[in-house]
């Protein structure tokens, strides 16, 4: 198998110092790409630079979900342009990408709105990154890779350098990527490509890296995550559940979440992980969209609000106290109010503890994207208020219903006053306590005091990390 050399591999002539700044938009898994397409280019003697105007290159790694995503690709292509000349005319010349979903749907007109991006690359081709600088230095114009390559780019990636995120406590790591579900408002199989995953080596050897530098909460990413089928040690095609269990083996591994799910992919074995590894958070994203079936059917999500509401009850009876979270599409072309009458009265009836919830807007290439039912936009806007309106109440009773309560929080850093820390509940609450520095990167109990907009406040029990595993308290589902 080829790889690229990681950097304890290469030879010891020391390369010339450059300096690489990238800009993230968009999901988890974007932050997790930057991440890697900066180890990727490493090797080349690329270290992060904190503003465009100190990069030698610069990548903008983009998101095609939310509305407007191309426009702002090109306003903040407008603004790195004006750094590229200046560079350019003090004899500093930058090398300027453009990476991720929009250039992997817009690649040409990219260059031809932009012709002074000298690299457009997809998403699943970021292995080929030091390639296409060599390609680009060589040649002196553009480069451009938006196909879909037939091998895995993840065995062709060197070993991550650490951990994904600030603080180096939480982080990102992708197990899965692309989606065969076609939604008819979706983009990501275009954008992303067909479901693929890692070989349960590749990401079992990664965690081992990223709890070596100190990482303490691993959230596995994918497209469709529990869709996971990757090659196991064992010869066997391993799920998503098998492999967090072996991931709960992984000693200094305290806490493990997933997302995004999809309903129809949520097997036996993973509601049983959840009522068996204490290491699993109970806390679930799990999308539904909407609460109509006729939407539903619209949408081609290929299950309905009961099959929705049937797998609820099946994963609280598994862990009671799982609290979840959605997604949701309001204003989707064909919507009447009887539809979203139907999805506000699923939010009531399941309770969530928080939501992500949107107005439909087209996405190029899909299918409700030529759909002559459109929402009027003043009826769309309407509904969303109401549905983010509910779902804010549902969010303030589950914290509120925290308050008292003593419960085991993870530290993840420094918080925003003297002698305080920030960290995470089990459910994914920010949590504030004063407590000393020591605990950082540890889990301890804390009592929760207050609830704020949108945090917990807390004292901390005691100044003991506990063990691992943590078990949870009893504690009633909210």
């Amino acid at each position: 198998m080829n790889t690229i050399p990681s950097p304890e591999r290469l030879p010891t002539k020391r390369l010339p110092t450059k300096r690489l700044h990238v800009i993230t938009w968009g999901c988890q898994m974007n932050v997790y790409d930057s991440a890697r397409m900066t180890d990727v280019l490493r090797p080349l003697g690329y270290r992060p630079a904190d503003t465009p105007e100190e990069a030698d290159m610069v990548i903008l790694n983009t998101c095609h979900i939310r509305d407007r995503a191309a426009e702002k690709v090109f306003s903040e292509l407008g603004r790195l342009r004006v750094i590229k000349q200046a560079r350019a005319a003090e004899g500093r010349p930058t090398v300027l990408a453009v990476a991720g979903c929009v250039a992997q749907a817009e690649g040409r007109e990219i260059l031809r709105r932009a012709p002074f991006v000298d690299i457009v690359l997809g998403p699943q081709t970021y292995h080929r990154l030091p390639e296409m600088v060599a390609r680009a230095a060589r040649a002196g114009g553009v480069v451009i890779d938006t196909d879909f390559p037939p091998e895995q780019k993840f065995d062709f990636l060197p070993d991550a350098a650490g951990p994904q995120l600030p603080g180096g406590v939480t982080a990102f790591l992708t197990v899965q990527e692309g989606c065969d579900k076609f939604c008819s408002f979706c983009v990501v199989p275009y954008t992303r490509g067909a479901e693929a995953s890692r070989p349960a080596a590749s990401v079992l050897a990664e965690a081992r890296r990223m709890v070596q530098g100190g990482v303490r909460e691993i959230t596995l990413l994918g497209q469709n995550v529990n869709a996971y089928h990757g090659d196991g040690p064992d010869g066997r095609t391993w799920g998503l559940a098998r492999l967090m269990h072996a991931l709960a083996d992984i000693p200094g591994l305290l806490r493990l979440r997933y997302t995004t799910s999809h309903p129809r992919d949520v097997d036996d074995a993973l509601i049983a992980a959840h009522r068996d590894l204490p290491q699993l958070m109970p806390f679930l994203h799990l999308p539904v969209q909407s609460g109509s079936d006729r939407m539903l059917r619209l949408m081609n999500r290929g299950h309905t609000a009961d099959d929705y509401r049937r797998l609820v009850e099946r994963l609280r009876a598994a862990r009671p106290d799982l609290a979840f979270s959605s997604d949701f599409i309001v204003g989707h072309p064909g919507e009447t109010d009887a539809d979203f009458a139907a999805t506000m009265a699923l939010v009531e009836e399941v309770g969530f503890a928080q939501a992500f919830s949107f107005s439909y807007s087209p996405r190029p290439g899909t299918p409700a994207a030529a759909a002559a039912d459109r929402v009027p936009p003043p009826a769309s806007d309407e509904r969303l208020q109401r549905l983010q309106a509910l779902i804010r109440t549902q969010q303030d009773r589950t914290n509120a219903s925290s308050v008292g309560q003593a419960m085991p929080v993870l530290f993840t850093g420094r918080g925003r006053r003297p002698g305080q820390l920030s960290g995470r509940s089990p459910f994914l609450q920010a949590v504030h306590a004063c407590a000393p520095e020591t605990l950082i990167g540890t889990v301890a109990m804390v009592k929760i005091e207050a609830m704020l907009t949108n945090s917990l406040t807390a004292t901390l029990i005691d100044p003991t990390a506990l063990p691992d595993p943590i078990p949870l308290p009893e504690r009633a589902c909210a």
